[in-house]
């Protein structure tokens, strides 16, 4: 049986590009992330919809009038697979498309108050587990680990984070970035 780690006291070794501390890392990643979104499934669950469901309506709140473009270049996935998600989320309720203002033929996407609230309960489930685990863990070590994950992301798609953190910036953009 494998020995336990104190993971209060968490501190990687000086070799910390060796093979044992890059699995340690992925594992680490890895039961993190399942653990993090267990609250949220169970709430997915309960609406018959999925983690695609979740992240569609994650990115729609942060980012109104998105278009499916951008949705779908954010996401990575394929046309089919988002438009089975549009499709049952916009049949629940939850989302609304609207044309685009200069562009007649864009397909603009909101979360109604249904979707709203939905991606609101989903969110605090997230942010309970995710503030408990900063406050423990420390400023230093937040911004570490967001210095990983950021380098884990190719750099010809880190934009896509600075158009969310520009979105949360601007007062009054109803979580979208202008341009």
């Amino acid at each position: 049986m494998a020995e336990w780690v104190n993971m209060a006291v968490p501190s990687a070794s000086p070799l910390f590009l060796r093979e044992a501390e890059i699995r340690r890392g992925a594992e680490l990643l890895y039961f993190g992330y399942s653990h993090l979104y267990r609250g949220t499934d169970k709430c997915l669950a309960r609406q018959g919809l999925g983690r695609a469901h979740h992240r569609a309506l994650y990115f729609i709140a942060r980012q109104p009038d998105l278009t499916i473009t951008e949705l779908l270049r954010t996401l990575s996935i394929t046309k089919q697979s988002l438009g089975r998600v549009l499709s049952e989320l916009s049949e629940r309720g939850m989302i609304e498309t609207r044309t685009g203002r200069e562009d007649r033929r864009q397909r603009l996407l909101r979360l109604t108050p249904a979707g709203a609230a939905l991606e609101r309960e989903l969110f605090n489930a997230l942010r309970e587990r995710l503030s408990a685990a900063y406050a423990q863990a420390g400023q230093e070590a937040v911004t570490g680990f967001w210095r990983v994950l950021e380098a884990l992301i190719p750099q010809e798609e880190r934009n896509r984070i600075a158009v969310l953190a520009e979105a949360q910036a601007m007062p009054n953009a109803g979580g979208r970035a202008a341009g």
